[in-house]
């Protein structure tokens, strides 16, 4: 997935497109993610590159930078909505380092990745949060997102490593 150069300069927040050199910041960020959900990370620089850098990637990544310092990313997800005919792109994550939180940086990484949709023909944006997260649901309404609650049941199917389907599967 390529994607342009985006720069969102305000104050002394700067929104750009994440780099392999991003790399071992960009793990941080994502375990420090998970320790705030409560999980732990298992990302390696080996999916890291693999899932945003390499020919084939399945995302991508935009960096927010304050006084030249990585301090928040979001990764872009687009897939597509084939009886409509149009793609939709998913904030996939969305983190601010603690320290850097209330100075605006989440709103322009969200609007670095409004301008990638618009760039990759998306029709709608996505993005989640915990539904416990009044803080979150109340910035993403201010900026216009609408909640759009789940329809349906979801099923996934865990795939081991050796490719084997479950038994009994066939």
């Amino acid at each position: 997935m390529h994607m342009q150069d985006i720069e969102t300069d305000a104050a002394d927040t700067r929104v750009r497109r994440a780099e392999r050199r991003d790399g071992a910041r960009l793990i941080e960020m994502v375990r420090a993610l998970a320790r705030h959900h409560g999980d732990e990370a298992t990302l390696t620089p080996k999916a890291l590159e693999r899932d945003l850098f390499a020919p084939g990637a399945c995302a991508s990544a935009l960096v927010a930078e304050r006084g030249g310092e990585v301090v928040g990313y979001a990764v872009l997800a687009v897939f597509t909505h084939l009886h409509w005919g149009r793609r939709l792109m998913e904030i996939h994550h969305l983190f601010v380092e603690e320290a850097a939180r209330g100075a605006g940086i989440g709103r322009h990484l969200v609007a670095a990745a409004v301008a990638e949709a618009r760039r990759q023909e998306c029709g709608q944006l996505l993005v989640s949060t915990h539904p416990d997260n009044g803080v979150a649901r109340q910035i993403y309404g201010a900026m216009g997102f609408t909640e759009h609650p789940s329809t349906g049941c979801r099923f996934k199917l865990d795939l081991p490593a050796t490719g084997a389907l479950p038994a009994g599967w066939i």
